[in-house]
Parts: C-alpha cells; sequence; structure tokens
C-alpha cells in the first residue's frame, strides 16, 4: 500500500467525483483511476460504487477513509520531524558531564539552547570521564562533557577551557588564614582525592603537583565526584586540590585559596562520536563556547 494510492483515496473520498478529485491532484483521470483498482487490489475490496451518474463509498471505502487520513497525517509529522532534525530545530540530545560543568557555565548554556530550540529533548547524566567514554561508544550518550582527552579513537573531543587547581581546605584549618598557599604547605595533611577509576588523568595530574612540590599525598579518601570531594572537606575529613570552578559551589564549611608556582591546569573538554553531522551537537558546543568566551 502506497502513500499516494491513500492521498488519491483520500481526495476521492472528499470529492467523489473523479474530475474534481483529479484537479486537485493535480493529475488526469486515467491515472488516478488506476490508482484506485490498484489499492482495492492491495485492500482486497471494493472502496467506490461508481457509474455514469454518481460515484460513492461503500462500507469498506468508508472504514478505510478515517484510518487513511490518520496515515497521512503521520507520514506528514515525520516528515516534518525529519526536517526539523536535519535543521537541528527538533530532536533529542542526551549529555552527560562531571560535575565541575554545573560551575562552568553548562546549565547556563543549556538554558539558552533550549530557548532557541524548543522542540529538542535533552536529557542528562551526570557521570565521571569514564562511564561517559563507554556510553559514547554505546550510543548511550550524543555529547559528553569530561576532564580528559586520552579517548579511544572512535571519539571526537573539543578543548572547552582550562583554568588553574586551588587548594580546597576547611573554613577553620590554620592554612585557611594564608591568602596564597605553596603546595609543600599541604605536606602533612590527609588528602581527599579524585579517584583514579573516575579519571585516571586527574588523579595522576594531582599527584605530580604535590610530587613536583617534594612529597606522596596521604590519601585518606577517594570519591568520584568534585563536588564530594568539596563536600568532605567541607566537613573536616581532609584537604584537597581541586579546578577554580569549585569555588563557586559555595559550600558552607570550605574555603579556596590559589596555589602559588602551580602550572598544571584543569581541562574540560565536549566529546562526541564522529558520524553523520549532528547539529545539535554543534550548536550547543558553540553555545558553551560562547558562554565561557
Amino acid at each position: 500500500m502506497e502513500l499516494r494510492h491513500l492521498r488519491y483515496f483520500a481526495v476521492l473520498a472528499d470529492e467523489l467525483h473523479f474530475g474534481r478529485a483529479a484537479e486537485r491532484l493535480a493529475i488526469s483521470q486515467p491515472p488516478l483511476s488506476v490508482a484506485i483498482r490498484q489499492l482495492e487490489d492491495t485492500v482486497g475490496a471494493r472502496l467506490f460504487e461508481r457509474n455514469s451518474k454518481q460515484v460513492r463509498l461503500t462500507p469498506a471505502g468508508q472504514a478505510l477513509r478515517a484510518s487513511a487520513r490518520k496515515l497521512l497525517r503521520q507520514a506528514e509529522e515525520a516528515a516534518l520531524e525529519a526536517r526539523e532534525v536535519a535543521a537541528g530545530s527538533a530532536g533529542r540530545l542526551r549529555i552527560g558531564f562531571v560535575g565541575a560543568m554545573l560551575y562552568r557555565g553548562l546549565p547556563q548554556a543549556l538554558r539558552a539552547f533550549q530557548a532557541s530550540h524548543p522542540a529538542v529533548r535533552i536529557s542528562l547524566a551526570e557521570l565521571n570521564s569514564a562511564e561517559q567514554i563507554t556510553d559514547l561508544l554505546h550510543d548511550r550518550l550524543d555529547l559528553g562533557f569530561m576532564h580528559t582527552a586520552r579517548l579511544p579513537q572512535d571519539l571526537a573531543s573539543r578543548l572547552l577551557l582550562t583554568e588553574p587547581f586551588v587548594a580546597c581546605l576547611p573554613t577553620q584549618h590554620a592554612l585557611a588564614r594564608q591568602r596564597v598557599l605553596e603546595v609543600g604547605a599541604l605536606r602533612d595533611q590527609p588528602f581527599v582525592l579524585f579517584a583514579r577509576a573516575a579519571s585516571p588523568d586527574y588523579h595522576e595530574r594531582l599527584l605530580a603537583i604535590c610530587a613536583q612540590a617534594g612529597f606522596l599525598p596521604e590519601v585518606r579518601h577517594e570519591v568520584r565526584h568534585w563536588l564530594a570531594v568539596v563536600s568532605m572537606v567541607a566537613q573536616g575529613l581532609g584537604v584537597a586540590l581541586v579546578p577554580q570552578a569549585m569555588q563557586r559551589s559555595a559550600l558552607k564549611g570550605a574555603v579556596f585559596r590559589p596555589l602559588d608556582g602551580v602550572t598544571a591546569q584543569s581541562e574540560a573538554y565536549g566529546v562526541w562520536r564522529p558520524g553523520p553531522q549532528n547539529v545539535l551537537v554543534d550548536g550547543l558546543l558553540a553555545e558553551l563556547v560562547r558562554g565561557l568566551a
């Protein structure tokens, strides 16, 4: 059963006149008659009673009319949705993000993007970098925001920002009174560290910062999200090195101090799986970059 046959049938069912129906369809009468016969053969029932004076629907034709209109409407809606997706004005966008992105302009970029793309369905999942890579490879995410550029060859990335690391201390800590800290001042402190399993890059980078200052940290706790790191510090369970953006978390009980002489940077990447161009991914990345500029 072809959509063309259903369209011809629906117009003839409205007009009940082959001449007027053919005129509406911008075709001649013979192709219309052939199409109706072909549809009747496909359905296995006569759809019209016709003679030299009139055309009328049979009971089978009356039954088909409502279904034909519904199918044609669904086909039009499907075609419209496909055009909107191709143009980037509709579709879905499945996004993974590390918690620090909440303080790097991601919520504001999402609000702006959603305002200009109201028909796009956006879903968010807070995941560490390793989890996002797995979900991108298995087509469970369209776009990830993470901390690592060490990616499988099937994924592409774009560096979005770099920022310094800072010391995170409990408010009542003796070192909290200093305006700037040397990393070596944390030598004998218990550390809350970002877990290696969550982000090997960050785990190794933080250890390297301490090693450059001449010590290995006494790691008391390892957690999988930056907000958890800051929360544990705020509870007095240790000190930490965190991306500067975490200052915006404003958790009561934690303070942040710049580090003297540390050149290592925290990096944030947009990561996706290349393929047919996803204009929604491109659009959201552009919105975020504008917000960071």
